[in-house]
């Protein structure tokens, strides 16, 4: 971890830009799925899998907006159009499981397959 080493007795000033966290971002995306309202994120990380649990609300009916160069994303699942996750999206991540708690809270029911997206062996879906 990189350090810094302050010296002297005045005070710091400044601003730093902080980075979104893909661990937080994914399960805040699943629960879009409870309202029918609009949901807007901010700061969220432009990596593989928020593309993908984004593809995968799409699938399922929600309104997607993004804006790739803010880092914001703005979901309605008003239209939500299905209880199932499409399998081409879940197969491809493992945090697709995050969808199924919010289909079942809103739908009392829902159908998710076993997440894939884990090239390095057998992994549980409850790591975090």
């Amino acid at each position: 971890m990189d350090a810094l080493r302050i010296e002297g007795n005045g005070p710091l000033t400044g601003n730093i830009k902080v980075s979104g966290s893909k661990n937080a971002a994914l399960p805040l995306m699943a629960s879009v799925l409870l309202t029918d309202q609009h949901v807007t994120f901010r700061n969220l990380p432009h990596l593989a899998d928020i593309t993908t649990m984004t593809k995968l609300l799409a699938g399922m009916g929600v309104e997607v907006f993004r804006d790739y160069d803010l880092g914001h994303a703005t979901f309605n699942a008003a239209g939500l159009s299905t209880i199932e996750a499409p399998y081409d999206m879940v197969r491809r991540m493992r945090a697709s499981i995050l969808v199924l708690g919010p289909l079942l809270a809103r739908h009392g029911r829902a159908r998710v397959s076993l997440p894939g997206g884990c090239a390095i062996g057998t992994r549980p879906v409850d790591l975090h």
